[in-house]
């Protein structure tokens, strides 16, 4: 579909640096860069995966072609850094380095040509210009990395990890991203599709050609091979949880009456006065959101509005919203005034905390102490009593304003979030919403195939089903992909990449 057309883009990010990478692709690449670039030797004529030293130029602004120059250069003997007068005074845009990556064995599959550059903008819009000017055009988004799809270079899933790649925010994103762009969601998903395949090959063979093949016996063989994969699915599956997390971030809601000290809470895990501190109660009438990492873990916090009573329409917003917010939360943070005697109000929010990870901050703790620690250990209780896995309330006692209590908050996240299988043990952690639904229905066909096996249908029922999950398992890595669907995951990719 991109026969004979090539394509370009900054591969770096849009702002002055020191380097900038443009990067062109396609069956034109080589030709396109020769034309504007000047070196000892012209692009067609080195080797692959080489570099060279030279210039862009603008033969329009020279009046002569690159040809030239380059004959000129050999026939004077001069150093490749020299290009001849003529571009030296007006067709020089700017001294690079080019790598050459010849087909098949390059990013894209196709010859691909990069050009190092000085990082200005400016200065790299200009030589997008000229590359365009000679026959290319700009890339979509993420349309190298599909190009490296269709090539078969990598999977669907090898393409995904790559944007989570780049938009990890900390150490267990990026181990788990960097774990399925080395192609180990691949190989699980090919493994099983490999095992579908020969079960339901034999199958057939043995209802076309029963003199040679028998299914005697074949139920229970093809009972414990479900059995083994169904197990290998739902592993997959339940790691979700927590690879969504390590992805998004722990979607974490500061809660607490008026003036307990919330957005003193949000400034000291953001390291940064960022939410408006006063005395006085109510301040905060709207949610803020931010991120903030703490021992490599990655939280999205949401300062809410203090939960009370009220007759002000204004504050009464703010209050349904934190409450809104308590239930899209997967952690409260309730902010607990230490300086003040548990009230109605902090009962309140204790009541609506029910099913939730929660963690307590007696904060204040530079003042002195009036809130009673049993009394509000007794009522969390309360509402922890389902829990079998929490012997007792989390509660750590914390002064915001002064900074205390923040590494010993991280620790208990990371106790209460990150079970090992994000930690880089070389477990799969699934962080993709899309590949979690793809692994639910592949779970739910194999469930039918047990099914039908346990009530001894015959064989042919179980071939619709097997089929079925091999489908559903091949949407992860593409093979069974949509072209819409293709268009729509790499619209969502960065320029350049």
């Amino acid at each position: 579909m991109y026969s004979g057309d090539t394509i370009c883009a900054i591969a770096t990010g849009m702002a002055g640096s020191g380097i900038g990478v443009i990067r062109v692709s396609g069956d034109r690449a080589i030709e396109i860069c020769d034309r504007i670039f000047v070196g000892k030797k012209r692009v067609s004529e080195m080797e692959t995966f080489t570099a060279a030293y030279g210039h862009i130029v603008d033969p329009g602004a020279a009046g002569t072609a690159p040809d030239a120059a380059h004959k000129d250069s050999s026939a004077a003997d001069t150093a490749p850094e020299e290009p001849n007068n003529k571009y030296s005074k007006k067709g020089v845009i700017d001294e690079v380095i080019v790598l050459v990556m010849k087909a098949p064995h390059s990013y894209t599959t196709e010859d691909t040509v990069e050009i190092d550059c000085h990082g200005g903008v400016f200065l790299m819009e200009k030589v997008l210009g000229l590359l365009i000017r000679e026959g290319a055009r700009i890339a979509e988004p993420g349309e190298f990395t599909k190009r490296a799809y269709l090539g078969g270079r990598i999977d669907m899933s090898e393409a995904e990890a790559v944007m989570d790649v780049i938009n990890a925010e900390t150490e267990n994103a990026l181990s788990a991203s960097v774990g399925q762009l080395r192609g180990d969601l691949k190989e699980r998903i090919a493994s099983l599709r490999e095992e579908i395949l020969y079960n339901t090959a034999y199958i057939e063979s043995a209802l076309d050609d029963p003199e040679n093949y028998s299914l005697e016996g074949f139920r229970e063989k093809l009972g414990e091979s479900v059995d083994r994969m169904s197990i290998n699915v739902k592993d997959m599956l339940q790691s979700f949880d927590e690879g969504r997390l390590v992805k998004e971030g722990i979607r974490t809601a500061i809660i607490g009456k008026p003036n307990a000290g919330k957005s003193s809470v949000l400034n000291m895990l953001l390291r940064e006065e960022r939410a408006i501190v006063t005395d006085v109660a109510g301040t905060t009438r709207d949610t803020l959101e931010e991120y903030a990492r703490l021992s490599g873990v990655l939280l999205k916090l949401i300062d809410t509005a203090g939960i009370r009573e009220t007759d002000d329409k204004v504050e009464k917003i703010g209050v349904d919203k934190a409450e809104e917010n308590i239930k899209a939360a997967d952690l409260i943070l309730f902010v607990a005034d230490g300086a003040r005697p548990l009230d109605e109000d902090d009962k309140r929010i204790i009541r609506s905390l029910a099913g939730k990870k929660v963690i307590t901050l007696i904060n204040k703790e530079d003042l002195p102490i009036a809130i009673s620690r049993d009394e509000l250990e007794e009522e969390l209780k309360n509402i922890l009593s389902d829990d079998k896995a929490i012997e007792k309330p989390r509660i750590l006692t914390t002064s915001a304003k002064e900074g205390q209590g923040r590494e010993e908050l991280a620790a208990l996240i990371k106790e209460m979030f990150l079970t090992g299988e994000a930690r880089g043990n070389g477990q799969i952690v699934i962080s993709n919403e899309r590949h979690k639904n793809a692994l639910f229905d592949a779970e739910q066909a194999l469930s039918r195939v047990k099914d039908s096996i346990e009530n001894e249908l015959p064989e042919d029922f179980y071939t619709i089903d097997l089929m079925a999950a091999y489908e559903s398992l091949g949407l992860i890595t593409g093979e069974t992909l949509a072209d819409d669907l293709a268009d729509k995951i790499f619209a969502e990719f960065c320029m350049g990449k």
